[in-house]
Parts: C-alpha cells; sequence; structure tokens
C-alpha cells in the first residue's frame, strides 16, 4: 500500500536526529532552563576518582539526582563531605550526553545551612566596618621585642598545642600566658570576649593571641559574633587572630590588628626567632669591634701625629729658666734705676730743707708763755661771769611769781584765760580758775563787790 505523505510532491520529512545530537539539544534546553542555583540535599554514594573529580548522589526524603564536581572547582570546596552530609550545591542542571542520563554540574558546595550564616557574616561585617572597627589607621603595630605572650583558647585546643610548639621552638625566652575561653558552642563568645577582656585589663602581656584551628563555618562561628570583635578592637595590646585554616576568614579577623592563616602563623607571627635576636646581636657586635678598631686606629695616628710635634719636656724647661733668668735681669735692672735716682734726689732735697728749716725752740717757749697768760686770763673773766650771774639769779627769785603764790596770794583767770585785776570784769555766776601755790580751782562767783575809796 502505498504512504500518502510519500505521494503528496510538497511533503518534506522531518530530519533524523542521532542520540547525540538529541542529548545534545536536550543539554542545551536544561541548561538554558535552569541557570546556576542553588540546590539543598543529603550525600550519598560519594566517589572521588583519581582523577580528582567527585561523584555523587544528592537526595532528599522523596528524589534523587545526579551530581558531578570536576576536580577544578572540588580543590577550593575547604572540605570533602561524607555519607549522609546535609549540604547545599551551587549547580548547573544539565545532561550526561554519553548515557543520557539527567545530572547536575556542581560549581561550589558548602554546608547547609551555611547561606544563612554567610548573610549574616556579611551582614555584621558591613555594619562594622562602616562604624570604622576595621580601618587600618586604628591598626597597631607589633613590638619589636616581645617579652610576654597572651593565648586565649579552650586548653584542650590542638591549636594551643601547635602555638606551645611553635613559641618553644622560636623563642624559649618568652613568658605565655593562657586565657582560657571555649572555642566552639552555646555562650562561647561572650567567654572568649571576657577572656579578651581580662588580658586587656592585666595588661601583662605584649602581644595577644586567639587562636583555634579549623573547622566548619558553624565551629567557627563564635569567632564571627560582634562581642568578639568590638573586644577585639577595644584591647589595649596588639591582637594577632589565627582562627582556622588559610582559607577561613572570620570577623575577628577583620577586627584583629594582624590576621594569620593558621594558630602556628600567629605564633611565628607573635615572637621573632630567638636565633634571629642572636644572629642580629652578633652582627651588631661584630660591627661595633670594627668601629671601636678603627677609632682605636685613628687615635693611635693622631696620637703619633702629636708625639712627633711635642718638645722634649726637659728641653722645654731649660728654654723657660733662661728665658726666665733674662727677664729677671732686665726687670733687676728696670727696678733698680728708678730707685737709685729717686734716692739721689731724697737726698738733695733733704740737705735743701736742712738748709730752710727754721728754730722751732724759741717759739715753742713763746707759745708756752702766751698758753699761761691765755689759760689766767679766761679764768679771771670766768670768775667774773660767775658772780654777776649770781646776782641776776637773786633778783630773778625775787620777780617769781611763785614766790608771791607762796606768800598767800592767788591769781584769778576768767573763762577764757585771762587774767583778771578788776571786779568790774566779773559778773555773777561765772567761773573763774584760781591758781595757787600748789594747784588751782574752778570757782563759781555768787556776786561782786567793789571796794570804796
Amino acid at each position: 500500500m502505498q504512504n500518502d505523505y510519500d505521494a503528496d510532491p510538497g511533503y518534506a520529512a522531518p530530519p533524523v536526529l542521532t542520540v547525540s545530537a538529541l542529548n545534545a539539544q536536550v543539554a542545551r534546553l536544561l541548561e538554558r532552563s535552569f541557570p546556576l542555583t542553588w540546590i539543598a540535599g543529603e550525600i550519598s554514594n560519594f566517589t572521588r576518582a583519581s582523577s580528582g573529580h567527585w561523584y555523587f548522589t544528592l537526595k532528599d526524603d522523596a528524589a534523587q539526582v545526579r551530581a558531578v564536581m570536576f576536580r577544578g572547582r572540588a580543590q577550593f570546596a575547604g572540605f570533602t563531605p561524607r555519607e549522609g552530609d546535609k549540604v547545599e550545591v551551587r549547580a548547573l542542571v544539565t545532561l550526561y550526553g554519553a548515557r543520557g542520563d539527567y545530572q547536575i554540574n556542581v560549581e561550589a558546595i558548602r554546608r547547609a545551612g551555611v547561606g544563612v550564616l554567610y548573610e549574616a557574616f556579611l551582614k555584621l561585617k558591613e555594619k562594622l566596618t562602616v562604624q570604622g572597627l576595621f580601618d587600618q589607621e586604628r591598626k597597631r603595630a607589633l613590638p619589636m621585642f616581645t617579652r610576654s605572650v597572651g593565648i586565649v583558647t579552650s586548653p584542650q585546643a590542638a591549636a594551643l598545642r601547635d602555638v606551645l610548639i611553635a613559641l618553644q621552638r622560636r623563642a624559649p625566652h618568652l613568658r605565655i600566658v593562657l586565657y582560657p575561653a571555649p572555642v566552639q558552642g552555646q555562650m562561647a563568645a561572650l567567654k572568649i570576649a571576657d577572656a579578651i577582656a581580662t588580658a586587656s585589663h592585666r595588661a601583662e602581656v605584649d602581644v595577644l593571641l586567639v587562636v583555634r584551628g579549623g573547622g566548619s563555618i558553624e565551629d567557627l562561628w563564635c569567632f564571627n559574633e560582634e562581642v568578639v570583635a568590638r573586644a577585639i578592637a577595644g584591647c589595649s595590646v596588639p591582637v594577632i587572630s589565627g582562627v582556622g585554616h588559610e582559607t577561613d576568614f572570620t570577623i575577628a579577623d577583620f577586627a584583629a590588628d594582624i590576621r594569620a592563616a593558621t594558630p602556628t602563623a600567629a605564633a611565628e607571627l607573635a615572637a621573632t626567632p630567638r636565633a634571629d635576636w642572636m644572629a642580629s646581636l652578633a652582627g651588631d657586635a661584630t660591627d661595633l669591634r670594627r668601629a671601636m678598631r678603627r677609632m682605636l686606629s685613628e687615635a693611635n695616628l693622631n696620637l703619633d701625629n702629636y708625639a712627633r710635634r711635642l718638645l722634649s719636656p726637659s728641653a722645654q724647661i731649660g728654654h723657660q729658666r733662661l728665658k726666665l733668668a733674662g727677664m729677671a735681669t732686665a726687670l733687676t735692672h728696670a727696678v733698680r734705676g728708678p730707685v737709685n735716682r729717686h734716692s739721689f734726689t731724697l737726698a738733695q732735697l733733704r740737705g735743701r730743707w736742712a738748709q730752710h728749716r727754721p728754730d722751732t725752740r724759741a717759739l715753742r717757749a713763746e707759745l708756752a708763755s702766751q698758753q699761761r697768760h691765755c689759760g689766767a686770763s679766761i679764768a679771771s673773766q670766768l670768775a667774773q661771769r660767775k658772780d654777776a650771774l649770781a646776782a641776776l639769779s637773786a633778783q630773778l627769785e625775787l620777780l617769781n611769781p611763785q614766790r608771791t603764790l607762796e606768800r598767800g596770794y592767788a591769781i584769778v583767770r576768767d573763762s577764757r584765760g585771762k587774767v583778771l585785776r578788776s571786779p568790774g570784769a566779773i559778773k555773777p555766776r561765772d567761773t573763774l580758775t584760781v591758781r595757787l601755790a600748789e594747784g588751782s580751782a574752778e570757782v563759781g562767783v555768787a556776786s561782786v563787790q567793789t571796794l570804796l575809796e
């Protein structure tokens, strides 16, 4: 029987696809329809091939899908999944053409719940960055000579052992102070912050290490808490953070003055190796010895030059003695010449003075006679004046008012102090002052009487 399509001359048969072409078209369709997206599930049938690729099944309670993560992506995963792990993968939906199997190509993988934690990490980081907590200007340099190191970590942590081993190897002379705090679990962040605050308050160490070994983001989350970041920023001593492995970053790393890739690296940053210091000191000692030798050589050269220029002390003394003798001779001549001249002049003056000196003996006798005559005259005049003074004193005594008062008389004065001589100047009830020989009295006038002639 003839096919109707074959009879129709205008009919074109559809192209025939190969299986490979079909699978390729389906793969492109899936990749266009489902861009990179995050998918959550549980790891099952995990296999790590010798090529480094990871093959596993991602499943939940109702379905599953095959997954592959190539070596170039797997090496940056940060952990190796295990059977039953809850994970989130960022994958591209595609089709494996060789078998026609639907699968997902994984670009990135993280533990389940990491997405929420990572968002919280980014929000806190942005907040503290805006507040200036991570500014480079507030970062402090490590001291050149570290004498003591503080460590904030759990006493049971492997990181503590690594730090102690590194410090013992590099700088066994350091004093180490442990500020114990849990580094995982509930309330760990608060206890870590308290330990940092204690170290800051005591100020007994030069550098503080905040360390913990590697782990998942959940294990390290206490170092992503704001309270820990603020404690680190407010610490009075420089802080080095060494949390997790090299690829792990926490908020504490940004707040610290220096971030170390590992706890061991933090210990290495905290203290310069003792051998380095000893080598540096040996080099300084060598430079010092070389400088001292050079200075001594220069001093010896200067000493030789001065010695050549220096005369013998005995020769210098002899020369000075000759010079002194010459000066003494010159001084003797200079002094004796004027003395001799002045002595001669003085002898001449004495001779001339002796010739013109008057005879004073007659003058002295005459002076003595005049003194005797003058003394007698003065004595006579004094006697006469004493007699005249006595006569005048007797006359004055007769006229003394006091003698008159002593004979019973009185002096009467009015209120103005005027001496009264006439009764007419007195009025009744006047107050008069009566002067007597041995004092005075105030009297009142009762009446005034005038003597009749």
